[in-house]
This record gives C-alpha cells, structure tokens and sequence, in this order.
C-alpha cells in the first residue's frame, strides 16, 4: 500500500521572496529619485517644482498598481486591490474635483488667451497689483502694500480682469473746483500739472457738474507703467501745485457756495483756444480699438478681393465667343490686379498685426 505524505508548505514560498525582492528594489529606486528631484527642487522655480511633484505622483502610483498587479496571488484578489485601489482614487477626485478641474480647466483657458503676464498690473475685483506667478490652478499677485494674493483661476475667468497696457496707460487725478472758475481758465492749467508732472497726451474732462462744484479730470499717458503708483501721486502735487499757484480754490466736500439775493457767480467769460494739432481724448483712450476696427476693414477687404478672383477665375473658364482672347486677356489684368491688391491688403495686416503685439 502507497502512502501519500503531504509536503509542508514554507513560511515564504519562493514566488513570494522574488515578490517582496522586486518590490523593495524598486521602492528604493522610486525613493531615489524623489530624493534627487527633491534636491533639484531647492533650486528650482515654483513651476519646476510643481512639475516635478506631479511627476513623483505619478511614479508612486504606478509603483503602487505595479506592486499589485505582480503578487503571487489569485486573479480575483487581484482585481479586487485594483478595484479598492480605483474606488480610492475616484473618491479622492470626486470629492476635490469641483474645485481642482474647475481651476484647472479656467488655466488651460487662460493659458491660451495669455491676457496677462508675471509683472503685469491687473486689477480683479476689490484686488490689484502685479502678477507675481501664473500657474494652472491659481495666479499670485502682488497689491500696494507689498502683500502676496493668490486668486483661483476660476475666480479670475469669471470675474472681469482689468490688464494695465505695458505700452502705457493713463492715469488721472479729479478735482471739484466752484462755478466761479470759468473752464477755459482750469484747463490750462490742468495741462500744465500734467506736463510737468511728466505725463504725454494730456487732456481734460469736466467730469460732473455738480450741486457746489465741478469735477474735472486731468488724464495723461504713463509710459513706464511700472511707477504707476508714483506718478498717481505726482500728478495729485502738481495738479495742487498748479491750481493754487493760479490762484484757483479747490472745493472741499464741506464748502457750501451760497448766493445772496442779487449777487451772481458767473465767471468772466474766457476764450478757449484750441491747439493746432492735438488729438481728442477719444484718439489716446481707445487706440487699440481703433487699430482691431482698422484691422478689420482691411480683412473685410481682403476677404472681398479673394472672392473677386475666384469669380474672376470662374469667368474666365466660360469664356467663349470670337473675342475669345480679348476677353481672357482683360479678364487675366483684372485678375492680377485683384491677386496684387490682396498682397498688399495682406501685408498691411500682417503689419498692424505686428504692431499691436509690440504696442502690448
């Protein structure tokens, strides 16, 4: 009679050593290199930084569904730790998903239409400052008082985002001064603040007539828009240097002009004259609208000269007829007309085109 002895299985079957071999390996090696990345780190920008998280992230979860995908276990207990292991991460994503993807998805958004850029002035809302970082999840800005403000990118595309021009912006100063200074008197003198406190294209507007007062604005082109906020206030001195240097009364919210019977505060009348060759107001504040609506126009024109050669094309395929040749060759100089006008029209966008990403 045989006897059937049962063979004593090990404590660590050998598919189980190579297992925990392979594992143990490769976690150091995965330990490595975030070790090495986090070293690059110390001297990298924010961005870089980020990346390089993202990057680790990625690793260790491949090293984590890679571990489980090779124990020396049963089918079904392995697709069961992948089951957990996608259950997790899709609780993981449902629960942060309707802030992340959302502030994501406003930076890809915002990452193609780049209306803005680190060290530009931008204003969003109650905050303003220069953009100090542009990320895919949020945008840091620096405000005035040197403080660091970090905006959701979804808040920014759903909130108007108001971009100071690099190629220069105007700033401006209001005043409420009385119906007895007559306006041709105020605004030279508003000019002569702006020129002096270094500001080009000045111009002024009567803001409001008012119940006491009126409230005029003295604007001008900053170039270097990045003393913004000094030259504010150097427009501010001067416009009060200026005004009380003319003898002119700037109004303070309190001052109550009253009139007693018979005794009137109409200001003498003042010619104005206007100088030859200044531009209107509307000329410096909507310049680049002006430039997208000419662009335009000379799209338009463009479209209709291409529409012309493909008729013109059109035309001299049908022609028959005994003037056969008379009729193609002038339709030809036409054609070739039209095929010059477009180039042109062409080169003249392509031209502007250039112009206002230089003016940016």
């Amino acid at each position: 009679m045989i006897s059937l002895q049962s063979t004593t299985s090990s404590v660590l079957p050998t598919d189980w050593l190579i297992w925990i071999g392979a594992v143990v390996g490769v976690g150091l090696l995965v330990a490595a290199l975030g070790w090495m990345l986090g070293k690059r780190t110390e001297h990298q920008t924010r961005s870089r930084a980020r990346w390089t998280f993202a990057l680790m992230l990625v690793v260790s979860l491949l090293f984590l569904l890679g571990a489980i995908i090779t124990l020396p276990v049963s089918d079904q207990i392995t697709t069961g730790l992948l089951g957990l292991v996608g259950i997790s991460l899709a609780a993981l994503i449902t629960l942060g998903s309707t802030t992340i993807f959302a502030n994501f998805m406003a930076g890809l958004m915002m990452q193609q239409v780049r209306s803005f850029r680190p060290g530009d002035f931008i204003r969003v809302g109650e905050h303003a400052g220069r953009v100090t970082a542009k990320g895919l999840f949020h945008v840091e800005i620096q405000t005035e008082d040197r403080d660091l403000v970090t905006l959701p990118n979804a808040f920014l595309i759903t909130t108007p985002v108001r971009v100071v021009r690099t190629s220069g912006t105007v700033i401006w100063c209001e005043v409420s001064l009385g119906y007895d200074a007559h306006h041709a008197r105020v605004e030279p003198v508003l000019l002569r603040a702006i020129e002096q406190a270094g500001l080009a294209d000045g111009f002024v507007l009567v803001r409001e007539l008012g119940d006491f007062a009126v409230t005029y604005r003295a604007c001008g082109i900053l170039e270097d828009v990045k003393k913004l906020i000094t030259m504010r206030s150097d427009l501010r001195e001067h416009a009060l240097d200026a005004l009380h240097s003319a003898g002119i009364e700037i109004v303070s919210p309190i001052y109550m002009n009253q009139r007693q019977i018979r005794d009137r505060t109409i200001p003498a009348a003042v010619r104005a004259q206007p100088e030859a060759g200044s531009s209107s107001p509307e000329d410096i504040v909507f310049d680049k609208a002006d430039d997208a609506e000419r662009i335009e126009n000379i799209r338009k024109s463009l479209g209709e000269a291409r529409t012309k050669i493909k008729e013109l094309e059109d035309q001299l395929g049908e022609v028959t007829g005994e003037d056969k040749a008379e009729r193609r060759e002038a339709i030809g100089e036409e054609i070739e007309h039209h095929k010059k006008l477009a180039e042109y029209l062409q080169s003249q966008v392509a031209r502007l085109e250039s112009e206002a990403d230089q003016s940016e």
